[in-house]
């Protein structure tokens, strides 16, 4: 955390306390049915963290958007984090970032051909998407939904980051976690996110060992892919004149997520330096960033230089007249997806696809 434990250790501590005592009451509230989870007649899918930051959600999500999409009618429902509106809304591809959210509007972008909504309350979220008789949707999938508990999901996905070990976290403020580690009994399936390409089997075994799975449980391992980089503004900059399998550039690394430590190694792949300008996760850029970049792009001393950045801090990037400060600087964000190890590819897919098979509303088999 940001937060200096060495001086505010003990408060930080005292507060997490408080804040465990009001989690597990929520809990239990809901464990003994005082406050209510609501049911509906399509399959469910969550995923969601215990942790905060990037675990990695929104790829997991369109891996799945991805496998259903074929054979389903598919929505996705978030709650739009960072958005500065309210209430249920349908994301298009040209929606305004600040309206929908950076996650919401890159997953659309990258799948026009589903309905993605955002409502900070699910349950009305739902009811909207399933108001709309002519889409028909037949599976929906919660984008962070693992607390939102009025929504009782048929299949709950839980990520953990492989580099933030729940067992040695704790509760907010003192750590990142949103609620203890036993929480985790309310997931179907746990994905151990951002492994290492390999890890010795020994390395596996313990950490199966330390998550002490329940005999429902499934447990599977993802790496992050990333891709080509892609150019943000399309007729100022020529692809063809970079490559980034034969070149290295000097780098202005522009970042507004929560662990960039990941994508700073790949970047040094194909760099010479990096200059790393750091923001908040889901930062809204000011014209002051705006100008702050372009200085800093300018003031390396180098012709063979680029800008990168995330795909999710492109949408905020880009969305805003004030992009015109930099749209003559050669631009390009990475887009990336999920891959699993140990080939549970087909044993994860098995398990979705036929989840929502078994679960699709009988009067959506025959349309």
């Amino acid at each position: 955390m940001a937060v200096n434990k060495k001086k505010y250790g003990v408060f930080l501590y005292i507060l997490s306390l408080i804040y465990g005592t009001i989690i597990l009451f929520r809990n239990l509230l809901f464990d003994f049915n005082i406050l209510t989870s609501k049911e509906f007649s399509v399959p469910i899918i969550s995923i969601g963290n215990i942790t905060v930051g990037g675990t990695g959600k929104t790829p997991h999500a369109e891996y799945i958007v991805r496998l259903l999409k074929s054979e389903f009618r598919v929505a996705t429902l978030s709650r739009g984090y960072k958005r500065k509106s309210r209430g249920y809304i349908e994301v298009e591809t040209d929606s305004k970032v600040i309206v929908v959210g950076d996650e919401p509007l890159q997953i659309k972008n990258n799948n026009p051909d589903i309905t993605v909504s955002v409502d900070e309350n699910r349950v009305y979220g739902i009811k909207n998407i399933l108001s709309d008789k002519g889409k028909n949707i037949q599976t929906i999938i919660l984008d962070d939904a693992f607390q939102h508990r009025y929504v009782k999901p048929g299949l709950s996905i839980l990520l953990i980051d492989f580099n933030r070990q729940l067992k040695d976290d704790h509760l907010l403020p003192y750590g990142d976690l949103r609620e203890k580690e036993k929480s985790k009994i309310r997931a179907n399936i746990i994905i151990i996110t951002k492994m290492p390409n390999e890890i010795k089997p020994i390395e596996r075994r313990i950490l199966e060992k330390d998550l002490r799975l329940y005999p429902f449980q499934n447990l599977y391992f993802t790496i992050i892919k990333y891709k080509n980089p892609v150019i943000i503004f399309h007729g100022k900059t020529s692809a063809i004149n970079y490559s980034f399998t034969k070149n290295k550039y000097d780098i202005l690394l522009i970042t507004g997520i929560a662990n960039p430590a990941e994508l700073i190694k790949h970047v040094k792949k194909f760099s010479l330096s990096i200059t790393h300008l750091a923001f908040k996760d889901h930062y809204y850029f000011k014209e002051k960033d705006f100008n702050k970049i372009l200085n800093t792009f300018n003031n390396i001393n180098n012709n063979n230089k680029i800008l990168i950045t995330t795909e999710k801090d492109m949408y905020r990037l880009r969305d805003t007249q004030l992009c015109k400060l930099i749209e003559n600087i050669p631009a390009f964000y990475i887009p990336i997806e999920i891959d699993f190890l140990y080939n549970d590819k087909n044993r994860f897919n098995k398990q979705i696809v036929e989840y929502v098979r078994k679960n699709k509303p009988i009067s959506s088999i025959y349309s």
